[in-house]
């Protein structure tokens, strides 16, 4: 039986994008069997264009009217929660979608049946839809080296080290919602989904840009190419509390995984990880002070193994002020 497809679409402000995203849903070579639009509390017309524009699309529609804002990661965890298909595919207000994105996805998910999540490369572009000239792999800085990790079965360590998954591209299967539901309030939903997919089965990326990602001021969430200046500004940043958010978030995920139940080499990276990331959130203010510890993981292939920048985070570790 054919698996069926269910689009989840978060909406806020968004009446200036919003019909042109539908329309290029609408338009697929193989188009979804429900559209869930969750607006979160929306003050302009996102709505009504919403309900104009699929009125007539044949497809099941649920609009869900939200009148107190959850944010991003609640807004799409309220919409997951109403798709009723095998498949559930992410979708923001503001970007278009190539006329193959849902087949291609689909393919692919089915060629691999332990695969629990799939997400793609797409097209940056500007508020007009111009060319960017730049892809969102090309702006993460996601190589082949990873995506091959990724493909063939060793995603979960990478993204233990960073987020390489945009929500904006993710397509997964429902059967995730059981170990990933509910959303910590911690992670960010697409970042969540993609590491519980990658410790409980298998993540699929495709190389190929299948949506176009679009860049403007309204953005909630999105990308930039860091350049030379940026980076070493975060090298020299405040400390602040970036080390106890990174500490708690991988004391969350150890926490759902020991509960769902993974293999004992995921369960005890993800442990290796809470405990890096503990030792980090308890480094001495004073610089000197910690040279001993960042020394000590450094030589123990903490750093490379589990930061997201790699050892080129010794050197932020060992410079940050508080």
């Amino acid at each position: 039986m054919k698996a069926t497809v269910s689009v989840a679409l978060c909406t806020y402000n968004g009446e200036r994008f919003v019909a042109e995203q539908l329309r290029s849903i609408l338009a697929q070579s193989s188009p979804p069997s429900q559209i869930v639009v969750s607006d979160d509390g929306s003050t302009d017309a996102t709505v009504a264009v919403v309900e104009r524009e699929l009125a007539s699309s044949g497809i099941d529609v649920t609009v869900i009217r939200g009148e107190s804002p959850l944010g991003v990661t609640g807004n799409f965890e309220r919409a997951i929660a109403a798709a009723t298909g095998d498949i559930v595919v992410l979708c923001d207000q503001d970007d278009v979608w190539h006329p193959q994105r849902l087949s291609a996805a689909v393919a692919d998910l089915e060629a691999d049946p332990a695969a629990l999540l799939w997400h793609s490369d797409a097209r940056l572009v500007d508020e007009s839809g111009a060319d960017l000239g730049l892809s969102l792999f090309e702006t993460l800085g996601v190589g082949e080296a990873e995506l091959a990790a990724i493909n063939r079965g060793d995603a979960f360590a990478q993204f233990i080290r960073r987020n390489l998954v945009t929500g904006a591209t993710v397509v997964f299967r429902r059967e995730l919602l059981a170990a990933s539901l509910p959303f910590p309030s911690q992670w960010v939903h697409d970042e969540w989904l993609a590491v519980i997919a990658a410790a409980t089965g298998r993540v699929r990326a495709s190389s190929t840009a299948l949506i176009d990602y679009r860049q403007h001021s309204a953005n909630v969430i999105g990308v930039t190419r860091p350049t030379m200046r940026t980076k070493i500004d975060r090298m020299l940043e405040q400390r602040g509390d970036r080390y106890r958010r990174l500490s708690a978030r991988a004391d969350i995920l150890v926490e759902r995984l020991e509960t769902v139940g993974v293999a004992p080499d995921t369960l005890a990276l993800a442990r290796a990880k809470r405990d890096f990331e503990r030792v980090r959130a308890a480094y001495p203010a004073a610089r000197i002070a910690r040279v001993r510890q960042v020394v000590a993981a450094f030589r123990r292939g903490d750093y490379a193994r589990l930061s997201s920048q790699g050892n080129l985070d010794v050197v932020r570790d060992l410079l940050h002020h508080a």
